[in-house]
């Protein structure tokens, strides 16, 4: 008897664990939802999951709510390969895609919908065609929370199919009107819609990276039809969209580092192409975006020590491992000789001044803002978060202890509304690493302040 009970057992985690690999789209998993005090700010911070699941933020560059500010939609391992949702208010969590998606997870503002790219045939060709798919998520919350749920292609659509000559892949981004998307082409494709004669630029850097040339196309959601927008000699990065301005595209040129000119803007029709903040040799500029209709966030780095400052350490070589830019083979930009710090930039105006700057380490990395104008937010090398006021540039440390070991950075993104900070975080984590969705409240002191009547 004892054996056949193992066996029964056995047995039952077994279709347990299968039930998990294979779930089912609008599949619930119960909350995780824990509210943990600051240690040093006092700050209450609420983590919508909890356990070490591969739980990962969707990058800063793009929307983390949907569009009823209900559920914030983020990348897990609970179902390898799949998305999850959280509820905000309850924890809940629910099973987003069914069939796997790659690249950059888009959430509409205007419609509950999700937008992804998921590649068809051999996953080891990147000249595959790939699939847009829409997830209509206001029919998937309400079957999954009636238990009524059906078949995945009763909540998801293919929206079109790439052909595979021009490699499809990489970041995708949903524009303004939420009528198309854009996406990385490979190079062969891209090469194709240069001038003549164009030079191209070569790796930069010590992580060989940042070569041209690259491309970005666009496909209309409604129709599927594809059309090339841009090919540039460098290698593309980060591509997003300007959510209040249809057919605005921010991308930068990825190097894993410090890039000659690393923001660029474009218009969907190809014209417009320019660097959004020209900058200089010494500068180091990184982690772009839009934040406001007008404006982009950016840091201009300020880690670096400025060279005969230390006489026990050669310059460029203090740090080395968990964060980057340290390797004196990057040249000589990323140190407070010139100013650093948050910056903004103004679309149309082009005008760019600086909100802020922590007095030592790192500076600020990853960047933010509100969109009403009123707040910034950034992280740094120890994965603590600063929020700035752009009326009055007071600074305020939110939340430490987030862990430099964690197996990625805190990537703040603001709500829709402005009164609230998501991160991911390993402050939980038992193994130093494993992180978490996160929500950091904007202080209420701050929130009652008069708002302005214009933005910066």
């Amino acid at each position: 008897m004892k054996l056949k009970a193992v066996k029964i057992v056995l047995t039952s985690v077994l279709v347990l664990l299968l039930n998990i690999a294979f779930a089912q789209i609008g599949t619930r998993f119960p909350s995780e939802k824990k509210i943990v005090k600051d240690p040093v700010t006092g700050v209450e911070l609420v983590f919508l999951t909890s356990k070490a699941k591969g739980d990962g933020k969707i990058y800063q560059t793009h929307n983390q709510w949907t569009a009823d500010s209900k559920w914030l939609i983020f990348k897990s391992d609970r179902v390898r390969g799949e998305a999850m949702a959280v509820n905000e208010q309850t924890g809940d969590i629910v099973q987003v895609t069914e069939g796997g998606y790659m690249g950059m997870l888009n959430i509409a503002r205007n419609s509950m919908k999700l937008y992804f790219m998921r590649r068809i045939g051999n996953r080891a060709n990147p000249n595959n065609a790939v699939q847009i798919v829409e997830v209509d998520l206001e029919k998937l919350f309400k079957d999954s929370e009636a238990g009524t749920l059906k078949t995945a292609d009763t909540y998801q659509k293919v929206c079109g199919t790439t052909p595979p000559e021009i490699g499809a892949g990489g970041d995708m981004a949903l524009d303004g009107d939420e009528k198309r998307v854009y996406f990385r082409v490979g190079e062969a494709d891209a090469a194709k819609h240069l001038a003549p004669n164009t030079k191209l630029e070569e790796n930069f850097g010590p992580r060989k990276m940042g070569a041209g040339p690259a491309g970005i196309a666009c496909m209309d959601l409604t129709t599927g039809k594809v059309n090339h927008v841009i090919s540039v000699p460098f290698q593309v990065g980060h591509i997003q969209t300007n959510p209040w301005m249809p057919g605005e595209i921010v991308f930068c040129w990825e190097t894993g580092g410090k890039s000659p000119q690393r923001i660029w803007t474009v218009n969907a029709d190809g014209a417009g192409l320019r660097p959004l903040y020209p900058e200089a040799d010494y500068e180091w500029v990184t982690h772009e975006a839009v934040i406001t209709k007008d404006e982009v966030a950016f840091a201009i780095m300020g880690h670096r020590k400025i060279p005969g400052t230390n006489t026990n350490v050669a310059a460029g070589t203090e740090v080395g491992g968990a964060n980057p830019g340290q390797d004196a083979a990057w040249g000589p930009s990323g140190t407070r000789e010139k100013p650093t710090g948050l910056a903004i930039v103004n679309f149309r105006t082009r005008e760019t001044y600086i909100v802020g700057q922590t007095p030592s380490g790192s500076g600020l990395w990853h960047v933010s803002g509100s969109s009403d104008g009123r707040f910034a937010v950034g992280d740094d090398f120890s994965r603590s978060l600063y929020l700035i006021d752009r009326q009055t540039k007071e600074m305020m440390l939110l939340t430490t202890g987030h862990k430099a070991t964690a197996a990625d950075h805190p990537h703040p993104t603001f709500s829709p509304d402005g009164t609230r900070i998501q991160i991911q975080s390993a402050m939980l984590s038992e193994d130093n690493r494993s992180m978490n969705i996160c929500i950091v409240p904007v202080p209420q002191a701050w929130l009652k302040r008069v708002a302005p009547t214009k933005k910066p």
